[in-house]
């Protein structure tokens, strides 16, 4: 597999909802208990045009979009910044790399603006052993609840 091209990484706007809101429902089968988003219709509508519209223009989320040649090759989101909110990558781009640098990316970010204790992380089942390798140890045991299943996970700051 060719090693991927440094990412193009910048702050999302309201304007990019679309974008990312197609990402996340491509992607929905990996977070939703059963892959048809039974049950998780709550879930659901947080991923949604008018929700990600207004986590985008509320100062407590801070969203970062990586393109490579122009294509969208994934989104991360932090809240207050220390809750890893949305981290998504393509399929196509999945373990390659990708998610780590939107992380990095996300992290640097939120250590700039402040962040001096660490960060949590709800990880789906499908992404656990990717924040695992991050440096996420669970916190808890797995929860299920409104159609989907997570791990609260923590990794703190040395």
């Amino acid at each position: 597999m060719t090693p991927l091209p440094e990412p193009t990484l910048r702050p999302a706007l309201v304007a990019d909802a679309p974008a990312i809101v197609a990402l996340i429902d491509d992607l929905m089968p990996f977070l939703t208990l059963h892959p048809d988003g039974a049950g998780a219709e709550r879930f659901i509508e947080h991923c949604r045009q008018p929700a990600i519209e207004g986590y985008l223009s509320q100062s407590r989320y801070a969203y970062q979009l990586a393109h490579i040649d122009g294509e969208l090759a994934g989104v991360v989101a932090m809240r207050d910044n220390t809750h890893l909110f949305h981290m998504f990558v393509p399929r196509a781009l999945h373990r390659r790399g990708m998610a780590r640098r939107l992380w990095q990316a996300a992290r640097d970010a939120a250590i700039a603006a402040g962040n001096t204790t660490g960060f949590t992380v709800n990880a789906s089942l499908y992404a656990l052993p990717l924040y695992a390798r991050l440096g996420f140890v669970a916190t808890g045991p797995k929860v299920e609840m409104d159609g989907i299943a997570f791990v609260p996970m923590r990794m703190a700051l040395d």
